[in-house]
C-alpha cells in the first residue's frame, strides 16, 4: 500500500489507533531520543566551502599526516540548533512516539507551505491525482521535504525532490494499489516497465518514436516521472541522476513483489518482509540528500559496500516508521495489508500489542546500527561522505517528525 494511500485512508474505527499511539509513546518506559547530530559531525557555518584535495574512504589519514584538519561538517542546519542533547517528549509534542530516532533539525512552516503549494500545482499540471488534489495537499509532502532536508532552504531544490517522490508514490497508487485509477494486478509488470522507460528514455527507431511519445504523454504517471527527473537534473550531476534511476528501478521491483503477494494472497515471513522493506522503501528519497544539499557524493563512495549497508539500513528504519503510524488507518479495500506488526503477529501468533513492541525494537535496532556504521565511516570517508551520512541522520529525524505531526496519522 503506497504512502499516499495509507495516509489518506480513513482513520481506524477500533482500538488499534489508540493502542499504537500508547505503545509508541510509552514503550516500556524507555527514553528513546537519539543525538541530534551524528557522532563525529557538526553543523557547517553558512558559506563554508568543502575542502579540496584527495577524498574517499581511507584518505583522512593522509590529510592528517599532511597537517590538514579533517572536515567533519555536515551542511547548514536551519532552525533548531544542533547538539548532543536529546529532545524531550514535551519538546516533540504530545503523542509523538518514543522511537530511537534523532529530532528534526529545523521546522520552517512557511517554507514547507511554499513547497507544498507548488507541489500540488505541479500535480495538477501533469495530471496525477485528478480530482483528488485535496488529498495531496492534506498529505503535506512539502512539509516532509522541508523537515527531511534541513541542508537547504532553497524551495526549488526541495520541490524537485518532492516531485520525484510524489511521482514514485503515484506509480504505486496507479499501477499497484488503487483500482479506481486503473490498478490491475495482471498489468503491473507492463506498467512498471513502461514507467521506468519514462525515467531512462527509450531510444526507438524514428518510425516508432512518435507513437511512444504519444503513449508517454497520455499517461499521467509516466509524465510525472519524466517531469520530476527533468527538474531534478537542473541540480544533479549525471552520476546522481543515474543513482536515482537505479534506486527507482529497485523500488519498482519491490512494487512488483508486493503485487505478487496480493495476487496470490501470500503473507510473507518476517525476514522476507524486512528484506522487501529494504527495496520498497524511502531509499530513492534518501538518495537525493546531496542533490538537495548542493554537493555531490561520488559514485564510488555511494556504491561502497559499507556505505550501502549503512544507507539501506537507514532507509528500512525510516520506512518502518511509516508502517507503525499507518496502523492507525483502515486496511485497504483488497483486504490484504502488509506492515511489520501485521506480519509479526501472523508469524509469531502474538497480540497486536506484542507485535508493535517487537516492531519498535526492530526499528530501534536498525537506527542504532546505522548510527554505529556511519560513525565509523565518518572517520575515514571524504567530507562529502560525512556530510551525506549526517544528512541521512537528519532525514531520519525529519521523517519521524513529519509522521508524528501529521494530522493524517494523529487524528484518531
Amino acid at each position: 500500500m503506497s504512502l499516499l494511500s495509507r495516509i489518506t485512508a480513513p482513520t481506524a474505527r477500533h482500538d488499534t489507533a489508540r493502542l499504537v499511539a500508547t505503545l509508541l509513546t510509552h514503550h516500556q518506559g524507555i527514553r528513546r531520543s537519539a543525538p541530534t547530530t551524528l557522532p563525529g559531525t557538526a553543523p557547517r557555518p553558512v558559506g563554508t566551502v568543502l575542502p579540496t584535495g584527495p577524498t574517499g574512504l581511507g584518505t583522512s589519514a593522509a590529510r592528517l599526516a599532511a597537517g590538514r584538519p579533517v572536515d567533519t561538517a555536515v551542511g547548514r542546519a536551519v532552525g533548531k540548533p544542533a547538539g548532543d542533547t536529546p529532545a524531550t517528549s514535551d519538546e516533540r509534542g504530545a503523542g509523538v512516539p518514543e522511537l530511537y530516532c534523532p529530532p528534526a533539525l529545523r521546522d520552517d512552516p512557511a517554507l514547507g507551505r511554499e513547497v507544498n503549494d507548488r507541489l500540488v500545482e505541479w500535480a495538477d499540471e501533469v495530471g496525477i491525482y485528478d480530482g483528488r488534489l485535496d488529498r495531496v495537499r492534506a498529505a503535506d509532502f512539502g512539509r516532509l521535504m522541508m523537515l527531511a532536508h534541513p541542508d537547504t532552504d532553497d524551495g526549488d531544490r526541495l520541490l524537485a525532490a518532492g516531485k520525484c517522490a510524489l511521482a514514485e508514490w503515484a506509480t504505486d497508487d496507479y499501477y499497484c494499489d488503487d483500482e479506481t485509477v486503473g490498478s490491475r494486478p495482471d498489468l503491473l509488470g507492463s506498467h512498471l516497465g513502461l514507467a521506468y522507460a519514462a525515467l531512462d528514455p527509450a531510444h526507438l527507431p524514428s518510425r516508432y518514436a512518435p507513437a511512444w511519445e504519444r503513449d508517454l504523454r497520455g499517461d499521467p504517471v509516466r509524465g510525472a516521472l519524466r517531469s520530476g527527473l527533468a527538474h531534478l537534473a537542473r541540480y544533479a550531476e549525471p552520476s546522481q541522476v543515474a543513482r536515482l534511476r537505479h534506486e527507482v528501478a529497485v523500488l519498482f521491483v519491490g512494487y512488483g513483489q508486493e503485487g505478487s503477494w496480493r495476487s496470490r494472497g501470500h503473507m510473507p515471513s518476517v525476514h522476507e518482509y524486512l528484506a522487501h522493506r529494504q527495496i520498497n522503501s524511502f531509499l530513492p528519497c534518501i538518495a537525493l540528500t546531496d542533490v538537495v544539499g548542493g554537493y555531490a557524493l561520488s559514485a564510488t563512495e555511494y556504491a561502497d559496500p559499507r556505505v550501502r549497508r549503512a544507507v539501506t539500513t537507514a532507509a528500512t528504519a525510516g520506512t518502518l516508521v511509516n508502517d507503525l503510524y499507518s496502523m492507525t488507518k483502515e486496511h485497504d479495500s483488497s483486504g490484504v495489508e502488509f506492515n511489520l506488526p501485521i506480519v509479526i503477529a501472523e508469524e509469531e501468533r502474538c497480540s497486536t500489542r506484542e507485535a508493535i513492541e517487537r516492531s519498535v525494537e526492530i526499528h530501534d535496532e536498525l537506527v542504532r546500527a546505522f548510527e554505529a556504521e556511519a560513525a565509523a565511516l565518518v572517520l575515514t570517508g571524504s567530507p562529502q561522505l560525512r556530510r551525506f551520512l549526517a544528512g541521512v541522520w537528519a532525514w531520519l529525524g525529519g521523517n519521524r517528525e513529519w509522521h508524528s505531526g501529521s494530522p493524517r496519522y494523529n487524528g484518531a
